[in-house]
C-alpha cells in the first residue's frame, strides 16, 4: 500500500516537468535543443535572431528564424512560450557605465 501511494506521490510530482513550457525569450541552447525539431543549429538561429531582435513579441514570429517554418512552428506552438521579460541587449550587460 505504501509502495502504491509513493507512486502516485512521485507521478503527480513528476508531471509538471513532462509538460514544461520553454520561453523562448530567456531558454538557453540546452533548452531549445530539448524541443522536438530543434537541433544546435536552428538554437543558435533562435538565440541570434533574439539578441538582433531584442526578444520574441510573439511565438509566431519564430518563423522569422531561419529555418523554422510553419511547419515547424505548428508542431512548437504548444511547447513555447513568451514571458514579460526579455532578454537585456549585449550592450548594456557588457557595462553600463556612466562616465
Amino acid at each position: 500500500m505504501k509502495q502504491t501511494i509513493l507512486a502516485y506521490l512521485m507521478y503527480f510530482i513528476l508531471l509538471p516537468a513532462a509538460y514544461a513550457v520553454v520561453d523562448i525569450n530567456t531558454a538557453s541552447q540546452a533548452e531549445l535543443e530539448s524541443l522536438n525539431g530543434i537541433g544546435p543549429a536552428k538554437a543558435q538561429a533562435i538565440i541570434e535572431y533574439r539578441k538582433k531582435s531584442g526578444g520574441f513579441k510573439s511565438v509566431d514570429e519564430l518563423d522569422q528564424v531561419p529555418g523554422i517554418g510553419q511547419a515547424t512552428l505548428a508542431n512548437l506552438k504548444k511547447d513555447v512560450s513568451i514571458s514579460g521579460k526579455k532578454p537585456l541587449p549585449t550592450e548594456t550587460l557588457k557595462g553600463d557605465k556612466k562616465k
